[in-house]
């Protein structure tokens, strides 16, 4: 071979050698893959943190836990809350419709999937929001506040095709300057009650005679009184539904009628 040949073969082998090798192709790039991280799906957000918010309140009805309704007029809210059985429900409805009173009933979601008849069966009151499941509302993160709150609502209005908006009361009347102002972003009002008739409580410690004096007693304008539908777990007496006749009784017998809390919007 030509010696002119020779030095230009082993020009182009020595280039070869010492050319760079060429980058992987990006998808043999090393590196986790999503399914290698658990912790990305369970930060996810909650299908309800995006949901939008309704619009705003009123203004006047904003930053506060009602007690009572702002009134001088002798009227009386009756409501029941609805979380652990369903057991005077029947009762409670018949005394509503015999005395042709519309009351208010505090709703918690898992009270409507574990009772869907006794829900559809309050159409026709008004119903409130009482979270998906009960828990101290203060204690928890934002974002389980939200779908708490939002989760409870389609839960209401799927079974009982009512919006529960925008009445909200807190379980166990656990609440907080801050968490009113967020149960206010999302289009509720919170209601708590001027008394407790416990007739939760049982016949350990009331009977439905103590109940009745207890409300009485406690009567005003603008009264919010808070009752259950349930019974209590341990001897299964519903006081609150047995109550109710002689409560209503002796309530117009004080010249008192009844209302909604959608009296609240009145000015």
């Amino acid at each position: 071979m030509p010696l002119r040949l020779t030095l230009l073969a082993v020009a182009v082998v020595l280039a070869a050698c010492t050319r760079p090798a060429p980058a992987p192709a990006p998808s043999a790039m090393p590196g986790p893959s999503l399914s290698a991280t658990p912790s990305a799906a369970a930060a996810s957000p909650s299908p309800s943190s995006h949901r939008p918010t309704p619009t705003g309140i009123p203004a006047s009805l904003g930053g506060q836990d009602f007690t009572r309704i702002p009134t001088t007029r002798r009227i009386v809210a009756l409501t029941f809350d609805a979380g652990a059985s369903a057991d005077g429900v029947a009762s409670i409805l018949a005394t509503l419709e015999r005395e042709q009173i519309t009351a208010t009933f505090f709703l918690t979601g898992d009270f409507v999937r574990r009772y869907p008849q006794a829900a559809k069966s309050l159409r026709g009151h008004r119903l409130g929001n009482h979270t998906m499941t009960h828990p101290h509302l203060p204690a928890l993160p934002d974002a389980q506040l939200r779908v708490q709150v939002l989760d409870a609502q389609d839960a209401i209005r799927s079974a009982t095709g009512s919006d529960p908006r925008p009445w909200f009361r807190f379980p166990y009347g656990d609440s907080s300057p801050g968490t009113v102002q967020k149960i206010n972003a999302l289009g509720y009002v919170a209601v708590r009650w001027t008394v407790d008739s416990l007739g939760w409580q049982g016949t350990a410690r009331h009977s439905a005679e103590t109940v009745v004096v207890r409300v009485l007693d406690a009567v005003a304008p603008g009264q919010i009184v808070l009752m259950h539908v349930g019974s209590n777990p341990d001897d299964g007496s519903t006081l609150d539904a047995d109550a109710l006749p002689a409560i209503i009784q002796g309530l117009r017998a004080r010249g008192y009628a009844f209302v909604t809390l959608d009296a609240l919007l009145t000015p």
